[in-house]
């Protein structure tokens, strides 16, 4: 059963879920299932990597007994996702095929979307031979249809948003314009006329093109001043697309360089930040690459699960972003770090993405498993 304990929750709340967890997570998931089946947008992870390394609070070191384990998780997550759900792994190397393999097993190769690629580090390592500088991020969709359909585009780059631009101070806002002529391969015949500009030039199609609207689509996109002809109204029709009707956005790419999304050792500065003086985790993730998965994969208000729950990056951002958040780990940094640093994201010192929260009450609650 879970146990509320007030000593580290927050003294309000709003009624929505943050939970902070300490237990075992199989155990924390079972005992969650019944009020979350069903519930959460997106799971992320990054469990031990099985790489040799001794971890206080998991046994990471045989390779049968890593990936069993973590496929019992894996089959208990997959209860928590929404059909429009998804969740991320992040693996290094050493056994991201493998777990790749095992993935496929629990939710379906036709529900595998993709493998980012991290540039986890900048610099070069002192190895005798290969310098690894990246990371995986495993991604799955409980129903890969459903979730492609609620795929969030990326905040738009100011290289994006220079190309709108207003030079005939159109009510509607600025715009771009592109081309109203399309291939010919499969037109019809309505698509080939001329068309006078208001300069009076005559315009036709290039040899193999035709317009894409008929002449009455294109007559009524020019009354409403849609069509552009430049600046002295003599130059070839473009289509104006404008920022206010679109959502000028960026497709997510698999490959998230560090200057976009951070590297490990910038969050470990950011730990280190937070608890000066402290022994802190050797390759937490930074906040930048939690921000930009919730930002693909979620919307505000929407909830999201991380069952190893490490350094608190992802219940830090969560907050921030105002998504409900159930976050498990066991262990005593749970209290030391975790627990802390969403004090210190409430209190507007948690530094990082979106520093300040502007809601106090949005408070948090924190259980202790007990069998």
């Amino acid at each position: 059963m879970l146990k509320k304990i007030k000593k580290y929750s927050s003294p309000k709340t709003d009624g929505k879920t943050r939970k902070i967890i300490l237990g075992d997570n199989l155990d924390v998931l079972s005992a969650l299932r019944a009020d979350y089946k069903s519930k959460v947008k997106c799971v992320y992870i990054d469990p031990p990597y099985n790489n040799g390394e001794k971890y206080t609070h998991y046994d990471d070191s045989t390779h049968d007994l890593w990936l069993s384990d973590l496929k019992k998780r894996l089959k208990s997550l997959r209860d928590f996702l929404r059909d429009d759900g998804s969740i991320w792994i992040s693996i290094d190397d050493g056994e991201v095929h493998y777990l790749k393999v095992a993935a496929d097993e629990v939710f379906g190769r036709k529900n595998f979307i993709t493998t980012v690629v991290w540039q986890q580090r900048t610099t070069r390592e002192n190895r005798k031979h290969f310098s690894n500088n990246h990371e995986y991020i495993l991604v799955y969709a409980k129903e890969r249809k459903k979730f492609v359909a609620s795929i969030n585009k990326l905040p738009p780059t100011d290289d994006v948003l220079s190309r709108y631009k207003n030079p005939d101070n159109d009510p509607k806002g600025p715009w771009q314009s592109v081309s109203v002529n399309v291939q010919a391969g499969h037109a019809v015949k309505s698509q080939f006329y001329k068309l006078v500009s208001p300069a009076g030039v005559v315009h036709a199609p290039p040899n193999g093109r035709c317009w894409a609207y008929n002449e009455s689509k294109m007559l009524g996109l020019i009354e409403e001043g849609r069509i552009w002809f430049g600046k002295d109204g003599a130059g070839v029709p473009r289509l104006k697309k404008y920022l206010s009707e679109s959502r000028p956005g960026l497709t997510p790419e698999t490959l998230w360089f560090a200057d976009t999304v951070g590297t490990n050792k910038e969050a470990k500065k950011h730990l280190l930040k937070l608890f000066p003086g402290k022994d802190v985790f050797d390759t937490p993730k930074p906040e930048r690459l939690i921000q930009q998965i919730f930002e693909i994969a979620t919307n505000e208000g929407d909830l999201i699960l991380d069952s190893y729950l490490g350094a608190g990056a992802s219940v830090a951002v969560a907050h921030k972003m105002k998504r409900q958040y159930i976050g498990i780990d066991k262990g005593q940094h749970i209290i030391d770090y975790v627990i802390e640093r969403q004090k210190m994201v409430m209190n507007g010192t948690g530094y990082g993405v979106l520093e300040r929260v502007s809601d106090k009450t949005e408070g948090f609650e924190f259980f202790k498993f007990s069998g």
